[in-house]
């Protein structure tokens, strides 16, 4: 077991005592990471199987995104949206390329891009649908995490985002996940049911992977009661699940076309904080100047790099390596788990995946795992308790892959 030393044990108590205390970090200090590695402050060296929750798609510190990055930042960083940049347009221009919508909205986290969602199918249900004024609602799935703003908490079930904020914002419904007719149900129901924003596989709730009729299915309930469908694709997005968007299904022959889709983290490669939200004319032109916007959203510097960051993920085909290597991951993963009777089972598509250790969700022993991990040389970090989410980079190769197969089991062994 690692013994931390005099720096790291400073640098945390530093963090401690200057910080606001949001995050229960795994006591770890990096300083430096290349690709699937990343080394701490006394030089040990690991594999990073977290991506920054798949922000690193592309590895850390890519080359190519850093001399986009170096080389913008030494022209214009940015401009505000009070004047045109020379990017901006390029980067919409690309994006639209890309996925085929009308238009992008550029913003800079996850979360204001979830709330430019949430006021997109708000204007779009009042000015197109013919909602009535301030009567529209926005549909969420049950176990959902959108964010951590006011009105993202407002959709959310988790104790921990909701507890002490209230009150809660109004207008908002929740419906189970992969259950079409729970869904079918409600949208016959709230005539004023907006948009349904759904993350097309639930990360933060442990990987949770729908039945393969349920987002066709949300696709067409959504289209036939007249409510817009978003999908929340900022962690499953670029490349993550074999797709680049998981609503490319059945490796990519279905693709699922929803009205809002939602970007980010990976969208900059790990660099800075990008986001955008793709809508075709019909919905995005309803808000006007004036009426939703971000300093810092569009930058150049910002366009720039996610520009790139996109760039390498095609040329390097990441979702073609995440698909092949996710399944083979998840093969060996199910080996430990045949094995093992600490581990209970193995979820999850392409690079995105999750073991569930055999015990109840308020126990300790997935982070304890995921402490013995980092002892052997493998970052994770436990979520809703029981799971640990297993999501590298998608520039991984098969050698690493049997590298950290082997290190998990060797942290499982010690707890057998």
């Amino acid at each position: 077991m690692i013994t931390q030393t005099t720096r790291t044990q400073a640098i945390i108590a530093k963090e401690n005592q200057f910080g606001a205390h949001n995050y229960h970090p795994l006591p770890v200090v990096l300083e430096r990471g290349s690709g699937v590695e990343v080394w701490d402050v006394e030089g040990k060296q690991y594999l990073d199987f977290l991506s920054a929750y798949s922000s690193v798609n592309q590895g850390h510190c890519h080359p190519r995104i850093l001399q986009a990055l170096q080389t913008q930042a030494a022209k214009l960083t940015l401009t505000s949206r009070a004047f045109h940049n020379n990017i901006l347009a390029d980067f919409e221009e690309m994006l639209h390329h890309i996925f085929g919508y009308d238009k992008a909205l550029p913003m800079n986290s996850g979360v204001e891009a979830v709330e430019t969602a949430m006021k997109l199918c708000r204007k779009w249900a009042y000015e197109v649908k013919g909602t009535p004024t301030n009567q529209a609602k926005i549909l969420f799935a049950q176990n959902n995490f959108h964010g951590r703003t006011l009105s993202v908490i407002s959709a959310s079930t988790a104790s921990s985002s909701r507890t002490g904020f209230g009150p809660y914002m109004e207008g908002i419904e929740i419906v189970p996940y992969n259950d079409l007719e729970a869904l079918e149900n409600i949208l016959a129901k709230e005539p004023n049911i907006a948009g349904f924003i759904v993350e097309p596989i639930q990360g933060e709730a442990g990987v949770v992977v729908p039945d393969a009729d349920y987002l066709p299915g949300v696709a067409r309930l959504c289209k036939a009661h007249r409510v817009l469908f978003v999908a929340d694709e900022i962690q499953t997005g670029l490349g993550r699940t074999g797709q680049l968007l998981a609503t490319y299904m059945d490796g990519g022959n279905t693709k699922l076309r929803p009205d809002i889709v939602i970007l980010g983290k990976a969208l900059s490669g790990g660099f800075l904080p990008v986001s955008a939200v793709l809508a075709d004319n019909e919905i995005m032109l309803t808000i006007k100047p004036g009426e939703h916007g971000s300093t810092y959203g569009g930058n150049p510097l910002a366009c720039a790099v996610a520009m790139e960051s996109l760039q390498v993920l095609i040329d390097e085909d990441l979702a073609a390596n995440a698909r092949t290597l996710g399944r083979y991951f998840r093969e060996g993963l199910q080996r430990l788990v045949d094995r093992y009777k600490l581990l209970s089972s193995v979820r999850g598509k392409g690079l995105l995946n999750a073991i569930v250790i055999n015990t109840s969700e308020d126990s300790c022993l997935a982070w304890d795992l995921c402490l013995r991990m980092r002892d052997y040389g493998l970052l994770a970090k436990p979520t809703h308790g029981n799971k640990i989410r297993l999501a590298p980079p998608l520039v991984i190769r098969q050698d690493q892959m049997d590298e950290a197969l082997a290190m998990i089991e060797r942290a499982v062994q010690d707890f057998e």
